[in-house]
């Protein structure tokens, strides 16, 4: 997944440095813990789990972090900008810490790994830094600090899915949750560092993710979104104990099913597919269930086949545009978004044009865009020169974008004059007179608020008009 940047759409994946709110814990050790989380939805969905783990042993959370015994940040290690602004945040708690000698601070997450001795020992900044795959240890971190000692746990594991964790919704709206179905990557693309530091892909037990999604259901919840680093390569096989008959291996399509099935009321999303291993059986599923959204985020990263090929993202140009073709042709009504990477190593102007006739074939929805840095670490570092000029970067990125406001007001008007299914998420952030909403495509859809519609209901909304980014309409019955 990418860090947002110069986003066409607002987006779940945007919330950079979002805290967690207020919960209640059982046996309350008095102690506060406060959780700020940036980058892509794995990383929220993780702060959930952390959160759930030192509730159970106690931890009280809090929005403040001046008032926290704990305070996390829980990294995004994908761009340098990301990096810096985590390391100015650092800096603010350690002036926080100052005041409130006994505030231990940590780092959590895919920045902890890369960035521990640095962190630790060079900058002083934290106490405690722990990998994605140790959250389990964090009480056992935390007596250590208490105790006067550094604590570090960066440990990558071939196992760990956390299945066995109800995690604790964050700054939940009741309506809208994650639910975690697999870990690491498997895809050494050459630009990521994903790989090195969430480890090997495994994936979770699908009886779990069936059972979260019910639970969540009868919590009032109303969609769920899947998450993994590639979702299209889940594969689960339930290890075969003694005289055990082995049962089938379960595949995406077939956890996309299973989860549809738990109620017609409760939408189905999910993310990132890779267009590698996306399959038509992922579409025909996708087809079949209503309540499956018709939304598909699937990266590109370049049009061009050559700089693909030294992204190592095992596909070509022609083979993503027949994923393309057939998303089109099993599911005509499907919303697609991308990532897209400008300035990539000696990637030439006439590659740089093909990135944008690809953008004109598929005309996404919406898309986040970036120009190329380099990540210390990543194969791309090690072998190729990050050649293309900032100024030719950034002017390339400006194209890429300004050609994406053009599609997704493009992909908008088609709304305009239809009547569209909204799942009611909360009011407006502009105005408490209206509700907001997204469609099946997962376009934001603002209309007034109707004192017979509450948040978490269905509604159908006639769309009047549209902005670059928002769909403007009224309930019909």
């Amino acid at each position: 997944m990418i860090e947002l940047q110069h986003t066409t759409k607002t987006h779940d994946e945007s919330r950079q440095g979002e805290a967690l709110d207020m919960l209640p814990t059982g046996q309350s050790t008095g102690r506060k813990l406060y959780i700020e989380s940036y980058g892509c939805q794995m990383n929220f969905s993780d702060s959930e789990i952390v959160a759930s783990i030192l509730l159970d042993n106690g931890f009280e959370t809090t929005r403040d972090y001046k008032e926290a015994d704990v305070v996390f940040i829980n990294t995004c290690s994908i761009r340098e900008n990301a990096e810096q602004r985590v390391r100015n945040r650092l800096k603010e708690f350690e002036s926080a810490k100052a005041k409130n000698p006994g505030m231990i601070v940590g780092v959590l997450g895919c920045m902890a790994e890369r960035l521990k001795s640095k962190f630790l020992e060079e900058e002083k900044l934290v106490d405690v830094v722990v990998g994605p795959d140790a959250y389990r240890d964090l009480p056992n971190l935390i007596d250590k600090v208490d105790d006067g000692s550094k604590a570090v746990n960066v440990l990558l594991s071939r196992e760990e899915t956390y299945a066995d964790i109800s995690p604790v919704r964050l700054n939940s709206n009741g309506i809208s949750a994650f639910i975690s179905i697999m870990r690491g990557c498997d895809n050494m693309c050459s630009f990521c560092v994903v790989p090195f530091t969430r480890g090997r892909e495994r994936s979770r037990d699908c009886h779990s993710i069936v059972k979260e999604a019910q639970d969540l259901f009868h919590a009032g919840y109303r969609e769920v979104t899947l998450l993994g680093q590639n979702v299209d390569s889940y594969k689960y096989t339930k290890p075969i104990g003694e005289g055990e008959i082995p049962e089938p291996t379960v595949n995406f399509a077939q956890l996309l099913a299973m989860v549809a099935e738990v109620s017609p009321e409760l939408r189905v999303r999910f993310s990132t597919s890779h267009p590698k291993d996306i399959t038509d059986e992922v579409l025909y599923t996708m087809a079949r269930y209503e309540n499956i959204c018709k939304y598909i985020h699937l990266p590109v990263q370049s049009g061009n086949s050559r700089v693909l090929e030294l992204m190592n993202r095992t596909y070509d140009r022609e083979w993503y545009m027949d994923r393309v073709n057939a998303i089109r042709r099993i599911i005509p009504t499907c919303g697609i978004s991308t990532d897209v990477i400008t300035g990539f190593c000696s990637e030439t102007e006439e590659e740089h044009q093909e990135t944008l006739s690809m953008m004109d074939y598929v005309k996404y929805d919406f898309a986040y865009m970036f120009a190329y840095s380099e990540r210390p670490g990543t194969l791309a570092a090690k072998r190729y020169e990050d050649d293309v000029p900032e100024e030719v970067k950034k002017r390339r990125l400006t194209e890429v974008v300004n050609k994406q406001q053009e599609h997704s007001l493009y992909r908008l008007q088609n709304f305009v004059g239809n009547v569209q299914k909204v799942l009611v998420e909360g009011f407006s952030k502009r105005s408490d007179q209206d509700y907001c909403g997204r469609n099946d495509q997962n376009t934001m859809v603002v209309f007034p608020v109707d004192e017979r519609v509450k948040p978490g209901q269905y509604v159908h909304v006639l769309i009047e008009r549209c902005t670059s980014a928002t769909l403007i309409g009224r309930i019909v019955t």
